[in-house]
C-alpha cells in the first residue's frame, strides 16, 4: 500500500509537469486537485504504517523475544529430568541387589545423590506446569490491544481516504453524468483518436 501511494504521488507530479497543463487551465486545475489528494493520501498512509509499526510489529517482536528464555527453561527441565532418571535407575539397581554392607553403602550414597536432583527436577517441573498455562492464556490479552489499535488505524485511514476522494470527486467531477455516460464519452473520444491516420491499425 505504501508503494502504491508513492506511485500515485509520482503520477500526479509527472502530470503536473506535462505540457498539457500549460495549454489547458481546466486540465491543470484537475491535475492540481489530483496532486493534492495523492499527497494527502500518502501522508495518511505513512501515518498508518507508523501506527502499525508501533502497535503491532514492535509488540510482536517483543513477544517473540520471550521464546528463547522459555525454550531454555524447557531444556533445563529436560536436562534435569535425564539426570533424575539416571540416578533413579542407579538407586533401583542397588535396591534389587542382595543387601550386603558395601551394597547398602552404595545405595545410601546413590539416594543422597538422587535427593537434590529430584528436588531440582520437581521444582523446575512445577514452575513450568504453573507458568506455561499462564503464558499461553496471556497471549490473547497481550495481542488484543495490538489488534484493537490495528483496527482503529484502519478505520481512521479508510475514513480519511473516503473524505479525500470525496473531495476530489467534487472538484473534478462533471455533475449530471452517470458512470455509463462517462464511459460512452470516453469511448467516443477514443474512437476519434483511433480514426486519426497517424494511429496504426491493431
Amino acid at each position: 500500500m505504501e508503494t502504491m501511494s508513492k506511485s500515485a504521488v509520482k503520477i500526479s507530479s509527472d502530470l503536473l509537469s506535462n505540457p498539457l497543463c500549460e495549454q489547458d487551465p481546466k486540465f491543470l486545475e484537475m491535475v492540481m486537485a489530483l496532486d493534492t489528494a495523492m499527497k494527502r493520501m500518502d501522508s495518511f498512509n505513512q501515518e498508518k504504517v507508523n501506527q502499525i509499526q508501533k502497535t503491532v510489529i514492535e509488540p510482536l517482536k517483543k513477544f517473540s523475544s520471550v521464546f528463547p528464555s522459555l525454550n531454555m527453561a524447557v531444556k533445563r527441565r529436560e536436562q534435569t529430568l535425564q539426570d533424575y532418571k539416571r540416578l533413579q535407575s542407579k538407586v533401583e539397581k542397588y535396591e534389587e541387589k542382595e543387601k550386603t554392607g558395601p551394597i547398602l553403602a552404595k545405595l545410601h550414597q546413590a539416594r543422597e545423590e538422587l535427593r537434590p536432583v529430584k528436588e531440582d527436577f520437581e521444582a523446575k517441573n512445577k514452575q513450568l506446569l504453573e507458568e506455561m498455562p499462564k503464558f499461553y492464556s496471556s497471549r490473547i490479552d497481550y495481542f488484543r490491544t495490538s489488534f484493537e489499535s490495528l483496527i482503529r488505524a484502519q478505520v481512521v485511514y479508510y475514513t480519511e481516504m473516503y473524505k479525500i476522494f470525496g473531495d476530489l470527486t467534487q472538484q473534478i467531477d462533471e455533475p449530471g453524468l452517470t458512470d455509463e455516460q462517462r464511459e460512452k464519452e470516453n469511448e467516443a473520444k477514443l474512437s476519434e483518436l483511433r480514426a486519426l491516420s497517424i494511429v496504426a491499425d491493431d
